[in-house]
């Protein structure tokens, strides 16, 4: 992304008395920063601004400059200096302005899960007629977004923007960066009840996305859930309810996904994922195509080919045939469970066997809701293996429910993969299923993922 530095005097101390174009935005001087502007990022540990002298030498022609905190006087004049308050604030304050200039049509994305699935498929379906730009694995917080709008292409017409948080306020900062056309609340969740402490005040945090819709936007929503309760003027809720304005009618199971029809609709819309939720993702980007003026026929052609960002119901197979579905990714109850059903409607396979392991960020209520998981290991689901402390939790409650499941528990993935090892065929389909803490996903390794 080119931008002038005229957009500097909207947000630094001073008018700019020449002009530059800048190439971008840096703010790690490990990487070329050749015509870029540096943004020396505080945070608590670590100051950005004792790197100047590094982003000098790799290319950078300007600087964003915290006005309290002396520039070095051997580099004067070396380097084009941007006086602000806060290079944070002034970073954001930078990408608003970018966006007020470039004018994209935004969809901004939150929720408790489902979000990074959501933002994929809105690409897939919009950029067979969009240009569009996405933002890139977990930007999503008040320093990566920034990034994302300052990477997207100067031509992009749709930007895409997943919005996390952890605690109340931060979606309404980013809301207010973005100030989205579109902004979809997936669900809501138990992640981040450590911070939150109830699911009452997760969706209120969510919620926080329509605080920066443009007074024309729309708010797509998960209309099953009884906390979303927007005030929003438009509003599209989606779901199986009979309130839902698009409500999901008939499901139809496939072999590797789900054929399934919105009330009062003929045509039936299909997706080649598994994971019963992700018809309901697939709607909140039907309805953000529609109101972006795309036919239900151009949304079908290109819900046909959904590729999702790594370690989310990704498949692979062992050099053994065995199958291994890696939803690694993260994990809270919902999406473990969710995981778990996934698992349970495989057909084709004498074994199924499930790698449970921590969830994090549940605060005090972690323990009761990791030996909840255990009532959702249904009889199809042959072995349920945990790891870690907190899913030890998730064995103890499949022992007390009497669970007709056989379950065994490991404090480490290394025993786990062992355990594994030389039992699993090409009649086997296994799940891994953990909080990105952990990294799951290594087990594959020890196994011997062929891809």
């Amino acid at each position: 992304m080119k931008f002038s530095s005229k957009l500097l005097n909207e947000i630094s101390h001073g008018p700019v008395d020449h002009e530059l174009v800048f190439e971008g935005v840096a703010t790690d001087t490990r990487r070329d920063c050749t015509n870029k502007l540096f943004v020396p990022i505080v945070g608590e540990v670590f100051d950005g601004h004792r790197f100047i002298d590094a982003a000098i030498v790799n290319g950078a022609t300007g600087t964003l400059w915290e006005k309290n905190k002396p520039f070095p006087k051997d580099l004067e004049g070396k380097i084009n200096v941007y006086e602000v308050d806060d290079t944070t604030v002034g970073f954001q304050e930078l990408a608003k302005q970018v966006l007020k200039q470039q004018k994209p049509y935004v969809i901004g994305v939150t929720g408790s899960n489902g979000k990074t699935t959501v933002k994929d498929m809105l690409e897939a379906v919009l950029s067979p007629k969009y240009k569009t730009f996405k933002t890139q694995g977990n930007l999503n917080n008040h320093w990566g977004l920034p990034m994302t709008v300052l990477a997207m292409p100067e031509d992009t017409d749709v930007l895409i923007l997943e919005m996390g948080m952890s605690g109340l306020g931060e979606i309404s900062l980013l809301t207010q960066i973005a100030q989205p056309d579109v902004a979809v609340i997936t669900n809501i969740g138990e992640s981040h009840l450590l911070q939150l402490g109830s699911r009452e005040n997760i969706a209120k945090a969510k919620m926080e996305i329509a605080e920066g819709l443009k007074s024309d936007g729309v708010l797509v929503i998960d209309g099953d859930e009884p906390l979303l309760t927007p005030t929003h003027k438009n509003v599209i809720s989606c779901g199986y309810e009979d309130n839902n304005e698009l409500q999901i009618d008939h499901v139809e199971k496939r072999e590797n996904g789900y054929v399934f029809t919105l009330k009062n609709e003929k045509e039936p819309f299909e997706i080649s994922l598994l994971g019963k939720h992700n018809i309901k993702n697939a709607v909140y980007s039907i309805a953000s195509a529609r109101r972006l003026g795309m036919t239900d026929d151009q949304i079908r052609q290109s819900l046909s080919s959904l590729k999702l960002t790594g370690m989310r119901l990704e498949q692979f197979r062992l050099s053994t045939g065995a199958l291994i579905i890696n939803d690694a990714y993260n994990a809270s109850p919902t999406s473990m469970k969710a995981a778990l059903e996934t698992l349970a409607e495989l057909e084709g396979f004498n074994k199924k066997i499930a790698i449970l392991g921590d969830m994090y960020e549940l605060g005090d209520q972690e323990e009761f809701l990791h030996r909840d998981i255990a009532t959702s290991v249904k009889p199809s689901i042959t072995e349920v293996i945990t790891v870690g402390d907190k899913a030890k939790w998730i064995y103890d409650g499949m022992k007390e429910n009497e669970t007709q499941v056989p379950a065994v528990s490991f404090d480490n993935k290394e025993d786990a993969a062992s355990y594994l090892s030389g039992r699993l065929d090409d009649q086997t389909a296994v799940l891994l299923k953990a909080s990105r803490g952990l990294g799951l996903e290594t087990i594959l390794q020890a196994l011997g993922k062929e891809s």
